[in-house]
């Protein structure tokens, strides 16, 4: 009747304890070497002039490289940068960085919301997959929902004031390019 045998149950069982341990140890790291984070950039070939770019991100030393590696299998997604080092410092810095919207919005937002963050990124966290989620419905694509982004965004992380609000000739130049 689909029961499984006792062996099968104390190895499912292992396997559940071994997937829960590895979401508790990423979430925990998230917590302390992660970021989510989203930027607008000027870019001349979209149409508002101006893309938006999501990014959630945690950074390793070469040494604990491997690391990056495990929580890249467990997303199935992904892609480990390096960051070469010129300065006084003995390793590079790796960054292992998810940035497609749909492997965010299908890997990356459902593992947070089964695995609550507990630090403060837990604000950046919610604000993200706020964003993340009007891009994956085509909110960026226009004017008010650019607006709102670039709102949200100064919410989070350093709390800067967007560049995109700021500027009155960034908001002609957009309105224009929005009409066409």
């Amino acid at each position: 009747m689909g029961l499984l045998s006792p062996s099968k149950k104390v190895s499912s069982a292992d396997n559940q304890q071994e997937r829960l341990k590895i979401e508790s140890w990423i979430t925990g790291f998230t917590d302390g070497e992660g970021c989510f984070s989203v930027s607008l950039i000027k870019n001349k070939t979209s149409k508002s002039g101006w893309q938006v770019f999501p990014e959630f991100v945690i950074t390793q030393g070469e040494k604990s490289l491997s690391a990056l590696g495990i929580i890249q299998g467990h997303f199935q997604c992904g892609r480990v940068f390096v960051n070469k080092r010129y300065d006084n410092h003995n390793e590079n810095i790796y960054r292992y960085c998810v940035r497609s919207v749909p492997e965010l919005m299908n890997n990356v937002i459902p593992f947070f919301e089964r695995n609550q963050l507990k630090t403060a990124k837990m604000n950046d966290y919610r604000i993200f997959k706020q964003i993340v989620k009007m891009m994956f419905k085509g909110g960026h694509l226009s004017e008010k929902g650019m607006n709102k982004i670039a709102t949200l965004i100064e919410g989070m992380n350093r709390k800067k004031k967007s560049r995109f609000l700021k500027s009155s000739e960034t908001k002609r130049q957009t309105k224009r390019k929005l009409r066409k």
